[in-house]
């Protein structure tokens, strides 16, 4: 069987979510294997580098045969070398969320973490000649960047990876609706290189929601990141009058001394547990101050693990670093279902297979 390989190249690649998503897609089509393989990945968090190294390029090696070169570059992407890397056929690129979140100051192009989608279009326009760049990319962020500085940022954004060569199809998706147990919000940027006759079409929702019971269900023993969480006694005790799907917020019988003496918050996972008949809330890289996230029954913070399923990472799936990074790692990915089926679609419209879509709404 021959093989259409797109040559990927990652930035802020995280731990792996959107590259095992990658890894994990495939399509066959009138003879024709279309596939990925890693030619590049960089992120600026070490441990985040070792956790993609020993899983995402291990399960390329080791479940798809590949066999050659692949950089794995630790480092601000400020500092990276970009007209040093090798060629690539397609480009993905999370790119930092922070000052585009709909919690905190929203910031968009004047904060610290804005700017750095540029970096994204600066890989695809770094050879001059259109037709030798990358024939896709899939840029990923926040539901929050379409607001941010009334909506500028993200027309800036749009224009920028236009005017680079391609047609971009944007998309504000709910993941929960695509198999991931989680009420993941998220804007995905495709583009696909202007002279190459195709577009992207925003695959359809797929299957019924995924619970948090369901997902949190039979974890073997086996599995790595699952060290509870030290909590007091009087955490205990507050979340056990916190009902399944409530917060401290709004738990209607805490006693006043179990009740926070701060001013009440615009985050409303406070001290929240999860419903198990639904989808999780939004995993975040957050800890401190009651944002672990908490069992629906069990009156404890989730496991890095329980995290992780809810991000639809695989029990096979090591996360390397101290606890703390572990879950800043798992809070910050792109769930590795939703970014297969993107990735999948991407392939799709290459190999000209049809697949049930949307129109994008955005």
């Amino acid at each position: 069987m021959k093989d259409s390989v797109f040559r990927l190249g990652e930035l802020y690649s995280g731990p792996g979510g959107v590259g095992l998503g990658a890894a994990l897609s495939e399509i066959v089509a009138n003879g024709i294997r279309y596939k990925t393989e890693p030619a590049w990945i960089n992120d600026y968090d070490a441990d985040s580098c070792r956790t993609w190294e020993n899983n995402v390029l291990r399960y390329y090696r080791e479940e798809k045969g590949f066999e050659g070169e692949c950089e794995v570059i630790s480092g601000d992407v400020r500092d990276l070398n970009i007209a040093a890397l090798p060629e690539i056929d397609a480009l993905m690129f999370g790119f930092p969320c922070n000052d585009f979140s709909l919690v905190g100051e929203q910031k968009g192009f004047d904060g610290h973490f804005g700017p750095l989608y540029s970096y994204g279009v600066n890989v695809l326009t770094r050879n001059p000649d259109l037709t030798r760049r990358p024939q896709w990319f899939l840029a990923e962020n926040v539901g929050g960047l379409t607001s941010s500085n009334e909506g500028k940022a993200f027309e800036k954004i749009l224009l920028d990876l236009e005017s680079a060569g391609y047609i971009v199809t944007a998309h504000k998706y709910k993941l929960e609706q695509y198999g991931v147990p989680q009420a993941r919000h998220r804007v995905i940027l495709v583009g696909i290189r202007k002279d190459l006759g195709c577009s992207f079409r925003v695959p359809a929702p797929q299957g019924p929601p995924v619970t948090a019971k369901q997902a949190l269900s039979a974890i073997p023993k086996w599995a790595k990141n699952q060290e509870l969480t030290k909590q007091s006694s009087r955490v205990v005790e507050r979340l056990s009058y916190i009902k399944p799907g409530e917060n401290v917020w709004n738990a209607g019988d805490l006693p006043e001394r179990l009740k926070l003496n701060v001013p009440r918050t615009q985050l409303s996972h406070i001290y929240k547990r999860l419903h198990p008949d639904l989808p999780s809330y939004t995993v975040t890289g957050s800890g401190g101050g009651g944002t672990h996230m908490y069992h629906w029954e069990e009156n404890r913070a989730l496991t890095n693990r329980e995290r992780a399923r809810l991000q639809t990472f695989p029990d096979t799936f090591e996360f390397f670093g101290s606890k703390e990074s572990v879950r800043k790692q798992i809070g910050m990915a792109i769930p590795v279902v939703g970014a297969r089926i993107v990735v999948e679609a991407i392939l799709k419209t290459f190999a000209g297979v049809e697949y049930e879509f949307v129109h994008p709404n955005l």
